[in-house]
């Protein structure tokens, strides 16, 4: 999981901030999409895609976060 540790944690924030939120008002996509796929409604592909459109910041900040905490063993010199 190189590839995560290599993206900035500002760029991440701003983008779960930003777009995984979007729109502020009445309700954020994303929590419109996943009561959807709660619900077991979220079948045009249209909403499918909002779904991974907006959660893919959170979804990537998420993973990162759980990559520090888990942590690598420090190497000792």
């Amino acid at each position: 999981m190189r590839w995560l540790d290599k993206l900035p944690w500002d760029i991440l924030i701003i983008g779960s901030l930003t777009l995984g939120l979007a729109p502020f008002f009445p309700e954020p996509h994303l929590f419109e999409k996943l009561g959807m796929l709660w619900q077991g409604t979220l079948s045009r592909p249209i909403d499918i895609f909002d779904l991974f459109m907006h959660g893919a910041f959170p979804l990537l900040l998420v993973l990162k976060m759980g990559t520090q905490l888990m942590g690598k063993p420090e190497e000792k010199n």
